[in-house]
């Protein structure tokens, strides 16, 4: 089991396949926060989305300051699959109409577009490329449901094309490489998608904004509050948990999922997604994107191993955050991939990241709801990196005043669509049942705890305690109950963390606050509690 520093770095026990060539030790390094400062806009995050916000306004001459909680790029942008994709458009033509489908295609494009500008413009070596996007049925050739899916695939390509994006129906495509028996052949075809590294993308990014006068950056910094004050609320004061003041005009959060109560954080599904990466001879197979329509779905990229190998980078086998057992997943992986590439090799990297579902399959980019200087960056919908270089350039336009025509559908305010309305109610439902966990415990003593795990203690006279068990068998008790709305946490296996069913908030094995809504880490219970939680705070 990995060191309580560990989550300081990332938001699980697991490392992404990205260390393998940006080690943590590669991240730039900044102080933490240790007086009351002033800027013009102060961005709470360092993951794509705060970076790219913070890379447009310092661009244009603002003075911002960035906070992390952690250390820089460990939240989700560190365990993501990198993919720069634009898709979805029939869904979201569905939902928001041919104006939001246009407006979707044109902010992709220029997203994908906008990375490899910037990286050439900085010198950023972070393996950005066009290549092509396949996307294909779940299903064989000459099952009936695989036609039923080649036909929807045909008539994404039609309202694709008539957006101006450049893709076409390949009948009886093949991919090269894949020599596995499975025949999945027929294809979408989308010729100009991108991909790259994306945290040495972000290391570059903060490497240039820490030789700007007008940037400042302070990790280990976590916001407990940002109010909205003064004359018509022209002055916002952002909180930190060592109780200094950061007054500032405009604040955004750039956190994943918001740091509030509901709202936003009610319109949105939580859900695990898994990873692999395997070996795979170079040039063995085509550098490319495929993804399938399988629900969920799987993605598929390459990315640089050594001077044999690359790597196949697959995900999917997507679940609720802590409503299901992660049992299985990887394997899952592992066996739709030799099925196809027979000739893959050893899979070094395996791990979990989160994906945040809006009701409306669009991001939630811009002014926060009931608020006039607070914005937000959240709902990804699988498209995580997409939405947060969107982000930078839609924020920045908004914080200065300047039209954008995509800011309508982004809208975090806009109004869902009707036809979500059964789904959001059935949403609802589904997430107050989770509370039932108040009357329920995972072990029936600490004894009965393995090492190197955790369960839920739920004794009928006491509060729930999260426990669990180091290598050597300390014990270590935490509140079970999620600060956010009291919802309480299930230990998650795979990934050695506590993770919240109610809103997905989630917290290293030590009780540390690793992704929001929640804002305070779980409280330590005994001593053993404390002392793990000191050392991951202190390291």
């Amino acid at each position: 089991m990995a060191a309580p520093q560990h989550f300081m770095n990332t938001s699980g026990e697991k490392d992404a396949v990205w260390v393998k060539t940006e080690p943590y030790s590669n991240h730039p390094q900044f102080s933490k926060l240790a007086k009351d400062i002033y800027a013009d806009v102060c961005v709470v995050g360092s993951g794509i989305a705060g970076t790219s916000i913070a890379y447009e306004l310092v661009s244009r001459g603002v003075k911002v300051a960035l906070i992390e909680a952690r250390e820089v790029v460990s939240g989700e942008s560190g365990r993501t699959s990198g993919h720069l994709s634009s898709d979805g458009f029939l869904e979201i033509k569905d939902k928001h109409g041919s104006a939001g489908a246009k407006n979707a295609a044109s902010s992709h494009a220029w997203a994908l577009e906008h990375v490899g500008e910037v990286s050439r413009r900085l010198g950023i070596e972070c393996e950005y490329r066009h290549l092509p996007g396949y996307h294909i049925s779940q299903y064989l050739r000459g099952d009936p449901k695989h036609d039923d899916e080649v036909k929807e695939l045909k008539e994404e390509v039609e309202l694709s094309k008539s957006l101006g994006m450049e893709v076409e129906f390949r009948e009886g495509y093949a991919i090269k490489g894949w020599d596995g028996k499975p025949d999945q052949r027929d294809a979408a075809v989308f010729t100009k998608q991108a991909t790259f590294h994306p945290t040495k993308y972000i290391d570059g990014l903060l490497k240039w904004l820490g030789k700007q006068p007008n940037f400042e950056c302070y990790t280990h910094t976590r916001m407990m509050s940002a109010e909205e004050k003064g004359i018509l609320n022209k002055e916002v004061h952002v909180g930190t948990e060592e109780g200094y003041t950061i007054t500032c005009k405009d604040v955004v959060e750039a956190t994943c999922c918001p740091l509030q109560k509901l709202s936003i954080v009610a319109q949105m599904e939580y859900f695990r997604t898994y990873c692999i990466a395997v070996r795979v001879p170079k040039g063995s197979i085509e550098d490319c994107l495929i993804y399938d329509q399988a629900d969920p779905y799987h993605y598929i990229r390459f990315t640089a191993c050594d001077e044999k190998d690359d790597y196949l980078v697959i995900g999917g086998c997507d679940h609720k955050v802590g409503q299901e057992e992660e049992d299985g997943r990887f394997a899952e992986l592992e066996s739709w991939v030799r099925d196809r590439f027979t000739f893959a090799g050893s899979v070094d990297f395996k791990w979990s990241g989160q994906v945040f579902e809006s009701v409306d399959t669009v991001a939630y980019i811009g002014l926060n709801q009931g608020k006039s200087h607070t914005y937000v960056v959240t709902g990804d919908c699988g498209n995580g990196l997409t939405h947060g270089v969107i982000a930078g350039k839609l924020i920045a336009d908004e914080i200065q005043g300047v039209e954008n025509p995509w800011a309508k559908l982004y809208n975090p305010k806009r109004f869902p669509p009707a036809s979500t309305v059964p789904s959001m109610i059935a949403h609802d439902v589904q997430i107050n049942a989770q509370y039932k966990r108040h009357l329920q415990s995972d072990i029936p003593d600490i004894e009965s705890l393995a090492v190197g795990t955790g369960g839920v203690l739920n004794s009928a006279t006491g509060k729930p305690t999260a426990v669990y068990k180091d290598d050597e068998g300390g014990v270590h008790k935490f509140s079970a109950l999620c600060p956010h709305l009291q919802g309480v946490v299930c230990w998650n296996k795979t990934e050695k963390s506590w993770d919240c069913p109610v809103h997905g908030s989630r917290f290293s094995k030590d009780g540390i606050c690793v992704m929001g809504p929640s804002k305070e880490n779980l409280a330590p219970m005994d001593e053993g509690g404390k002392a793990s939680q000191t050392q991951a705070v202190e390291a």
